[in-house]
């Protein structure tokens, strides 16, 4: 049969009207692992997978093998959905058969306190393939957007090789020219004075309700990260309708930190705010990156009267309504209009911007400007009539 036909019954299915075209060995496979996902409506487990994990690790290991990895990726995701496969991760066979990633390490923190012993090695092997993913790639940029900026105004004259100003050097050493080399050999080196970034309080307080399991993830990875860096002072707060400060964790294996959080629950972010005004001994040095949907449940007046206070205190704050490549399409924006009138700025970030963003808030740049400039939506304050 022709390529075309063959791509259009593999999407369509089979149908009970018309005769079948002849598949391939391979295409039968490919047809039987779509048929089980799509062929199936939600709740209903028409391929026949039933409650045997051994039977889903071996369609798995068949996704695995047909398709790429991003594909992979999203039917595994469309799995859990519509076929309820989330507690067959209770089964160490099925986590061997997944591709890891930070759904999948979202769900298991979600699943912890009701995995078996048998399974709870692999899935800390899972989390911690992921998050070793996650650290390699994720380290250097914010290493890179937080060290000492460079200082213009003043120079050096044993500088490093990444800080030479080389126009001033090749100006200072003309007469130093080779015409046989058809170059200058520079006998002094002129570069720019690098400043340490004065030391900054960074307060992460994340909202671990269920909504932002990834932006959890990838606070914790970033909290372990910042708190490396020697001119940044790194406090992690996360909260439901209680507050745990998981600070101490920090320097303890990455992996621990996010098996301590409680993934799940209420939203009170007036009390997460009460906590953080009891942490705050610098203001004017102290940068608050609330990560919320702003979805409160607690004493809203209460919540924006500390939030105001944060502010006019001289800390500064941002709320970013989720850290995570998927956006923010819910979040309060009620309460993301009320803080716009506090001047915080509330946006989604993603984690390649994330090192960004920090470095702009220790240089004590508008970042309100910063999101606008890097295509992120803000909510702002309405002007006045």
């Amino acid at each position: 049969m022709s390529e075309q036909k063959r791509r259009w019954r593999l999407v369509l299915g089979a149908t009970e009207q018309e005769a079948e075209p002849e598949l391939s060995a391979e295409d039968v496979r490919l047809d039987s692992v779509l048929d089980t996902l799509y062929g199936a409506q939600p709740g209903q487990q028409r391929g026949g997978l039933g409650a045997s994990a051994p039977r889903v690790a071996r369609w798995l290991g068949d996704v695995r093998s047909l398709f790429p990895k991003d594909v992979v990726r999203v039917m595994q995701k469309d799995a859990f959905e519509r076929l309820g496969l989330a507690q067959m991760l209770l089964e160490p066979e099925m986590l061997e058969s997944v591709e890891p990633d930070v759904e999948l390490v979202a769900t298991l923190l979600s699943l912890k306190n009701v995995i078996p012993a048998k399974t709870k090695d692999t899935a800390r092997a899972v989390v911690r393939r992921v998050v070793d993913e996650l650290i390699e790639k994720l380290r250097q940029p914010m290493h890179d957007a937080i060290r000492g900026t460079v200082d213009r105004s003043q120079r050096r004259r044993r500088p490093k090789l990444r800080d030479v100003d080389w126009p001033r050097t090749v100006m200072a050493n003309l007469k130093h020219y080779q015409p046989e080399l058809k170059t200058v050999v520079p006998e002094k080196l002129i570069g720019f004075s690098r400043r340490s970034a004065s030391m900054r309080d960074v307060i992460l307080c994340v909202d671990q309700s269920g909504s932002m399991a990834k932006s959890v993830i990838y606070s914790g990875i970033f909290a372990a990260v910042l708190a490396s860096l020697p001119s940044i002072r790194t406090r992690l707060v996360v909260f439901d309708t209680s507050v745990v400060d998981l600070t101490e964790e920090l320097h303890d294996d990455p992996v621990d930190l996010l098996f301590g959080v409680q993934l799940g629950g209420g939203t009170d972010i007036n009390r997460a705010l009460a906590y953080v005004q009891g942490l705050v001994a610098r203001p004017e040095d102290t940068i608050l990156v609330l990560i919320s949907d702003l979805y409160e449940g607690g004493n809203r007046p209460k919540m924006l009267r500390r939030a105001r206070h944060l502010v006019e205190s001289g800390v500064q704050v941002v709320a970013l309504l989720a850290l995570d490549d998927d956006g923010a399409p819910w979040f309060d924006r009620e309460i993301a209009a009320a803080y716009a009138d506090l001047g915080i700025p509330a946006f989604a970030c993603t984690p390649k911007l994330f090192p960004d963003l920090m470095a702009a808030a220790i240089a004590r740049r508008d970042l309100g400007d910063w999101a606008s400039a890097n295509d992120l939506a803000t909510t702002r304050a309405e002007p006045e009539d």
